[in-house]
């Protein structure tokens, strides 16, 4: 046995992916997908700031 088979074999390296054309239709769905996630983020953000600062129930303290 050679020294040159033992240990880990390399990982064959990937072919570079090939850089896509869009058209217009594609280029308004990509960015109409992208502004319906952001809108999404910021109301996630302003749900959780709300529930963390909210006023909620209070109790009196009476019994």
């Amino acid at each position: 046995m050679s020294s040159k088979q033992g240990g880990k074999a390399k990982p064959l390296k990937a072919p570079k992916a090939e850089k896509k054309e869009y058209d217009e239709v594609d280029k308004a769905n990509i960015q109409k997908k992208k502004d319906e996630e952001k809108a999404l983020k910021e109301l996630r953000a302003k749900a959780q700031k709300g529930a963390l600062g909210g006023a909620g129930l209070k109790k009196s303290g009476k019994k």
